[in-house]
């Protein structure tokens, strides 16, 4: 009996002080630019959607203020351009504002892996802060708005305020959670569990802001772009994608998905949000 036959099988069964006022100068030295204002709006924050859902309400206003005023520069990027390349030295780290990113890696045969997708809200190389160089490329798969974090205001952020650092140490260590995630699924589950896991992960993580609305959410994801994701050919994936919609846990076209049963798919895909935090 296939995968998609027992879970079918089983639905039927069950269906389950001198710091505040260092932090206070801070945010009076960053502030924002003319242009983030004309092309985002008075009344929305560049930086809304960073860690939201997770412990964005531990925050203060303060450290949430000066989280948006460490955003130097904001850039809209076109889609399918790679803004950072393994072995660069950036002196600045990504916000992802608006659009979809992927970390990837490409073998000597020039086959591309993705490692990693990012969305809006996510820090796109922190980790380059640190370890002072990449060891991926980075590139946009939708048309994108970026902002630009100069490390000198990440420094400043480190010295000055320990709690909002300790928050941006979070989101790294989200980021690390979520790659071994990604290899246990890409090491023990099948090809339909590993599209499973994939959709399962994304729809949780874009729930979290607000970007799904009765199951269905935006995936603009072409077939390539799924497959280098999940370990498979265009061809198997196609057919991956057909199993889900015959057996009514998924469906997936023009670059939206509509998840059915969100039970079948956790269990097809083996998922357990906890890792999410």
């Amino acid at each position: 009996m296939s995968e998609i036959d027992q879970l079918i099988k089983l639905r039927h069964c069950h269906d389950t002080t001198g710091l505040a006022l260092r932090a206070e100068a801070l945010a009076t030295q960053l502030t924002l630019t003319q242009v983030k204002s004309v092309q985002w709006g008075k009344n929305r924050m560049l930086t809304e959607n960073f860690l939201r859902g997770r412990r964005r309400d531990q925050l203060s206003d303060q450290e949430l203020r000066v989280i948006e005023e460490s955003i130097a520069e904001v850039r809209e990027v076109p889609a399918r351009k790679t803004i950072l390349k393994a072995g660069d030295k950036p002196d600045y780290s990504v916000f992802l504002i608006e659009g979809f990113i992927c970390r990837y890696m490409d073998a000597k045969d020039g086959k591309r892996q993705l490692v990693a997708l990012q969305i809006p809200g996510d820090f796109v190389d922190l980790h380059a802060f640190p370890l002072t160089y990449l060891d991926h490329d980075n590139a946009t798969i939708t048309p994108c708005v970026v902002g630009i974090v100069p490390h000198d205001r990440l420094r400043m952020i480190q010295r000055d305020m320990p709690e909002l650092t300790h928050m941006l140490w979070f989101s790294t260590l989200l980021d690390a959670a979520m790659h071994r995630e990604w290899i246990f699924r890409m090491g023990r589950l099948s090809a339909i569990g590993r599209l499973a896991h994939f959709l399962a992960e994304t729809k949780h993580r874009l729930s979290a802001i607000g970007r799904v609305a009765n199951g269905r959410f935006a995936l603009p994801l072409v077939q390539i772009d799924l497959a280098e994701a999940t370990g498979m050919t265009p061809i198997h994936l196609n057919r991956c994608v057909g199993e889900l919609r015959k057996a009514g846990i998924a469906e997936m076209r023009a670059g939206q998905v509509q998840i059915l049963s969100k039970a079948d798919l956790w269990r097809l895909g083996e998922f357990d949000p906890a890792y999410l935090f």
